[in-house]
């Protein structure tokens, strides 16, 4: 017995040396969490970008349907917020009575210049837009913002007609105007 005796007197003395051999672990030491502060802004904007800027006339006197040259795509894109309702799309000229002039004080008024926009009836600008003159205006479009739409784009497809029926007696000249496209969400 005394065999068995030291045995056990050396396996544990083995034990406690295979104990002591064992990597000795660490206690778990963590820092106080640190935060960032993130602030990312996207801002509200509304802008039109014109596919031309000149649509020339050759007039007929008298007539009623002189054509423009070209026909003009305004593009409106929006980033809006959550409390904008619609985006509506103004053409105006600063004055009802010259919207186009030959310099000489003859004038062909907005209420005888007249846009079809996207295909639609022919209208005369003789509306009080938000921009412009009195009664030198025309809202060509009006989109509604909902919740799938707060940035958005759309195309306006604008085509001109001047009315010289009303201006029997027009002189001959060259008439320049600017007409103004502008957007606005409201």
């Amino acid at each position: 017995m005394k065999l068995y005796s030291k045995l056990g007197q050396v396996i544990t003395v083995l034990g406690v040396m295979g104990a002591l051999t064992l990597p000795i672990r660490a206690q778990v030491l963590n820092s106080a969490a640190s935060t960032i502060t993130l602030n990312a802004v996207l801002n509200q904007s509304v802008s039109v970008t014109l596919s031309a800027n000149a649509v020339n006339f050759s007039l007929t006197a008298g007539s009623a349907n002189n054509p423009g040259s070209t026909s003009i795509t305004a593009t409106t894109t929006w980033t809006l917020k959550p409390s904008v309702g619609s985006v509506k799309l103004y053409a105006f000229f600063a004055n009802s009575a010259s919207a186009l002039n030959d310099g000489a004080s003859n004038n062909i008024p907005s209420a005888d210049f007249q846009i079809s926009n996207n295909g639609g009836a022919f209208n005369a600008l003789t509306n009080t837009a938000p921009f412009g003159g009195a009664n030198a205006g025309l809202q060509l479009s009006s989109t509604p913002i909902l919740g799938n739409n707060k940035t958005g784009t759309r195309n306006d497809v604008m085509n001109f007609i001047i009315n010289l029926a009303p201006l029997p007696n027009l002189p001959a000249g060259a008439y320049t105007g600017t007409l103004t496209i502008q957007a606005q969400a409201i």
